[in-house]
């Protein structure tokens, strides 16, 4: 079986130094889609948009945790850990999971030990949960789960683990938005760190099942916060303490995401969907907990 659950539970964690400067930060946002909202007369200067984009008024978006240190360990990464031999082609991000510690600094130095924190089985596919925890001098900074779908590799016999599955929020959305994603919008985040081909190869993503480059889950996760930190937060980003979601489908470059909000006592629960595919799910299960 090209994964071992065993070896891959029992192995020693791996730890090294990540750095970052203002200018990650800021790449990260302008590909996320800062500097562009469409609902703004001159987004490039609004001040709304300078807090991410010019490096005197910066502010970091929580999310930028799943690239800090260009790409710090994660969905790819976790394929080269002890007992998790795969297929790339087979691979898919399920999930993430982003509990903030403190506010992350524009620019900064930090350890992050990373290890394989479970490992599922689904039955026609495995889930690896990939567990990232980064502190700094200062003490921990954050803690970055990502659940790692593999096709085809499931149906061992092993612990199912626990459902994802959540309730979806009752009654009407407080606040609905709509955010355009970019034709080069892949491209652009790639940069960041994430280099899989199935983002950018059109070749590659044919063989992964797809007919043409999706757009990368966290890409639409970091959309996703800054609709929210946005719109209900007051654009504080250091209200944030975690967000988590399920990747319920694909996005592709080019479509329209719509964010829908619900506020609740837990939080913002939060569904994205695909505008131009009859509102098809993309994010599901999603909870922003907030000060």
């Amino acid at each position: 079986m090209p994964i071992d659950a065993a070896e891959a539970l029992a192995a020693e964690p791996r730890t090294g130094e990540i750095a970052w400067t203002s200018k990650d930060v800021q790449l990260y946002h302008l590909g996320i889609g800062a500097g562009a909202r469409p609902d703004k007369e001159s987004p490039a200067t609004d001040p709304d948009e300078l807090r991410y984009t010019l490096e005197s008024r910066l502010h970091v978006l929580p999310s930028f945790a799943t690239v800090a240190g260009a790409g710090s360990p994660g969905v790819i990464s976790g394929l080269s850990m002890p007992g998790v031999e795969v297929d790339l082609a087979r691979v898919l991000h399920g999930g993430q999971k982003l509990e903030i510690h403190r506010p992350l600094p524009t620019e900064g130095t930090a350890t992050a030990t990373s290890r394989i924190a479970a490992v599922y089985d689904k039955g026609k596919a495995a889930v690896l949960v990939m567990r990232t925890e980064v502190a700094d001098a200062g003490g921990p900074l954050w803690t970055n789960d990502a659940q790692i779908f593999v096709r085809g590799e499931g149906g061992w016999g092993g612990d199912r683990g626990p459902s994802a599955r959540l309730e979806p929020p009752a009654g009407e959305p407080d606040r609905v938005v709509e955010r355009p994603v970019r034709e080069d919008q892949a491209l652009l985040y790639r940069l960041s760190g994430d280099w899989n081909p199935l983002h950018a190869d059109p070749e590659f993503a044919k063989v992964a099942g797809f007919e043409r480059p999706i757009l990368h889950g966290l890409c639409t996760y970091g959309m996703t916060l800054k609709a929210v930190v946005d719109t209900l937060l007051g654009g504080d980003v250091t209200r944030v303490r975690s967000y988590g979601t399920r990747f319920a489908g694909v996005v592709y470059p080019g479509e329209t995401l719509r964010i829908r909000m619900w506020r609740r006592d837990d939080g913002v629960r939060v569904a994205v969907s695909a505008v131009e595919r009859e509102d098809a799910p993309v994010l599901a299960d999603t909870i922003v907990e907030h000060t």
